[in-house]
């Protein structure tokens, strides 16, 4: 292609090269040749053709020419040129910027100014926001099919999930206040087990309490430090001194970096759950047994990229149908589709007419070389 440019223009020797393999062989310049013969009236067009063809040039008598010609009848009407007995290659680089600038172009990208109704409008603000968004051939940000299609799978899965625990006792053992519990339950769990564990060694060996506990050299250790509640060496020590009898206390005699937690925790999870001062081993099993459904439930926390937008939210995305209303303009805008194909159609039969002879005068007979 590069070596031919002067005998033809760079796009009419992209059209013709129809393997994409930057060479124009013979095959394909006759298939060109056979392309035209049904959508132009007469090869004598192409005799001192120029960037334009005269809308008499088309051939009429055959489908193919026949809708040609019609395009081209159409884009100079939507030029305000309706008169005009020719076409060229500017109306349509014109028409092609007009469709770019339209909210529906054919590329099934929609913008939210697509939207006529504002909240289908915010709905594909939505979209972009938890999904991400594409731009259209106009270079504005939209929606793609595809961004559509995993925004309202998101959204059913999303409402289905929460619909699960909507009024279970099971999963919201506290209510409304279950998930503050459960939360305030998780930063304590893992060091209450341990203490339990602890304490059952314990009472499987009582001369194991002492070292559980830590040792001598781990307190001397701290003594030279200054301590505040907050020293991150005191994590690893117990939550209370290890006991066989593995009796937890909930307030006093508790390790003082983990003692805001306990607070917290007695305050949102442990008080509403009937449990007072101390904690048992058993009591600690059954807390967590009766929260295990609902910890189950959140892990499998569906939705996650539009729970920003509310449950408020995407119940009336639902029950407004958006999902339907976006799809018909995703499938409206790519409908337009067609008419860029006859756009693209009615360009190539300019440019071979325009382009064709002198690109066979320069590579069969070699004229400008000879010339």
């Amino acid at each position: 292609i590069d070596t031919a440019i002067d005998a033809a223009d760079r796009q009419t020797l992209e059209m013709l090269d129809t393997d994409h393999d930057k060479r124009i062989r013979a095959p394909e310049i006759l298939a060109a040749i056979e392309w035209l013969k049904p959508r132009l009236a007469s090869f004598d067009s192409l005799i001192g053709a120029k960037d334009e063809l005269p809308l008499s040039a088309f051939n009429t008598a055959t489908e193919e020419g026949k809708a040609a010609h019609a395009c081209a009848k159409q884009i100079l009407k939507d030029l305000g040129k309706p008169d005009t007995q020719t076409i060229t290659l500017t109306d349509l680089a014109d028409t092609n910027k007009i469709l770019a600038g339209t909210p529906f172009n054919g590329d099934g990208v929609i913008p939210p100014e697509s939207a006529t109704d504002k909240d289908v409008a915010q709905t594909l603000q939505d979209i972009m926001a938890c999904c991400g968004s594409v731009k259209d051939c106009g270079g504005k940000d939209g929606i793609s099919k595809e961004k559509a299609d995993a925004f309202f799978a998101a959204v059913d899965a999303r409402l289905a999930w929460r619909k699960l625990a909507k009024d279970d006792v099971v999963l919201l053992p506290l209510g409304k206040d279950t998930a503050t519990a459960a939360a305030a339950l998780t930063v304590v769990s893992t060091k209450s087990d341990d203490y339990f564990t602890r304490c059952g060694l314990a009472a499987y060996d009582g001369r194991s309490a002492q070292p559980l506990s830590r040792s001598d050299a781990d307190y001397a250790a701290l003594a030279p430090k200054a301590l505040t509640d907050s020293t991150p060496a005191l994590a690893d020590f117990p939550l209370a001194k290890i006991d066989a009898a593995a009796v937890l206390p909930l307030s006093q005699g508790l390790n003082p970096f983990w003692s805001a937690a306990m607070a917290d925790a007695c305050a949102k999870f442990f008080a509403p759950m009937g449990i007072k001062a101390t904690l048992s081993r058993e009591e600690w099993q059954k807390l967590k047994d009766k929260f295990a459904p609902y910890q189950a439930w959140a892990a499998a926390e569906a939705g996650k990229e539009i729970a920003s937008l509310g449950d408020a939210r995407l119940e009336k995305i639902t029950a407004d149908g958006h999902a339907k209303k976006i799809a018909a303009l995703i499938e409206k805008d790519l409908s337009v589709a067609t008419e860029h194909a006859k756009f693209t159609e009615v360009e190539q039969i300019i440019r071979y007419s325009a382009n064709l002879l002198t690109l066979l005068e320069n590579t069969v007979n070699m004229g400008r070389l000879y010339d």
